[in-house]
């Protein structure tokens, strides 16, 4: 009889909640299974006079950190998307509900952010008290790849990132380590690989006065770590500054430099439509608090399954990259000059009255 392990591990330990993702053969990919575990998990200790503080990493094969979260279970929503599995629905709803609760819990909650954090493992880092990343830390919101944007309240952090560098990363999905993590706001300070066992031991067995400090117990083994897009900042900020996706890879392809003509070709890659979206999902959300940054996530991610029966980019583009791996995928409109307003703004019309949204009782 086969044993089922689960992929949501959780303990107390002194004064301390500890939570790892264990999940490593899909690098910890968020199933909606994880996304309960996690959130009963989190609410439990929310009220839980034992717990002052939290903890949570991820696993690799070898064992505990090495690799935090991927992201989303893309093979699950590409199956639930084709065959109109309501549990798709299911998904992203709780998963944001999830996010949010993570950006307002009320002991802090500190996310060891090592080896690969992108999409999903950023909605369950970003809104932590404290972001730790470490040298071999690759962080990234690569959606715009496989015809999605950056959820998971990607529009309210990357929006706040300094200069542009937040369009930069939702419309590129470039992968920075842990000094562009830092310098660019998703990252709270690095902690070397080998102190991590040693310090996740040590939250457990010492004695604390409250949650502030072992969250200061913890700042203080941070360290700094060097920027490595320090040098291509101002170019970011002047670029992706500029009005529209059509006038940023027009630029880009003018002035002729390496940064200017890589970071153009890759754009080129992308979804045409979803990089449109994407600039004005950034845009709109620097104006936004959490909640309407995530009611407009939810009514963004319905429409990238929905809008356009039969022509879903985000089913297109994780059919070319984890399904067929084909590696080419057919986007629709096939050119970043062929995408119209109109079908842009089409993203931003909530399905849902107000008092009907699946969000609703999200508050800041």
């Amino acid at each position: 009889m086969t044993e089922t392990v689960s992929e949501v591990l959780s303990e107390i330990r002194g004064q301390v909640g500890f939570i790892t993702l264990n999940r490593p053969r899909a690098l910890n990919a968020l199933s909606l299974g994880m996304v309960r575990d996690l959130m009963a998990v989190l609410l439990a200790w929310q009220n839980d006079d034992r717990v002052l503080a939290v903890a949570i990493r991820g696993s690799n094969k070898e064992g505990p950190f090495g690799a935090f979260c991927a992201g989303g279970d893309i093979r699950f929503l590409h199956q639930a998307g084709s065959q109109g599995n309501p549990q798709i629905e299911d998904f992203f709803t709780e998963e944001y509900a999830l996010n949010h609760l993570i950006h307002r819990y009320t002991k802090p909650y500190m996310a060891f952010m090592d080896g690969i954090v992108m999409g999903g493992g950023m909605g369950i880092s970003q809104g932590a008290a404290l972001r730790i990343v470490t040298e071999r830390t690759k962080m990234a919101m690569p959606e715009t790849a496989i015809g999605l944007f950056p959820d998971v309240g990607g529009g309210y952090f990357l929006s706040r990132s300094p200069g542009r560098t937040g369009e930069w990363l939702g419309l590129v999905g470039e992968t920075i380590g842990a000094g562009d993590a830092i310098a660019f706001g998703l990252a709270d300070g690095c902690l070397a690989v080998d102190q991590q066992a040693p310090l996740w031991d040590a939250l457990g067995t010492q004695a604390f006065a409250d949650g502030a400090a072992i969250r200061d117990f913890v700042a203080t083994k941070l360290v700094a770590a060097e920027a490595v897009m320090a040098s291509a900042r101002a170019d970011i900020d002047h670029y992706f500054a500029l009005e529209s996706v059509s006038a940023i890879v027009t630029a880009l392809e003018a002035a002729g430099s390496d940064w200017a003509n890589a970071t153009a070709a890759l754009l080129r890659k992308r979804s045409p439509l979803m990089l449109h979206v994407v600039l004005e999902q950034v845009r709109r959300a620097r104006a936004m608090d959490l909640a309407h940054d995530l009611r407009m996530e939810r009514d963004l991610v319905r429409h990238c399954f929905y809008l356009r029966p039969g022509q879903s980019e985000t089913l297109e583009g994780i059919r070319a990259l984890a399904v067929d791996k084909d590696h080419s995928p057919r986007w629709n409109p096939a050119r970043i000059e062929d995408v119209t307003p109109a079908l842009v703004e089409s993203f931003f019309v909530s399905p849902w009255p107000a008092y009907a949204h699946p969000l609703v009782d999200l508050v800041n």
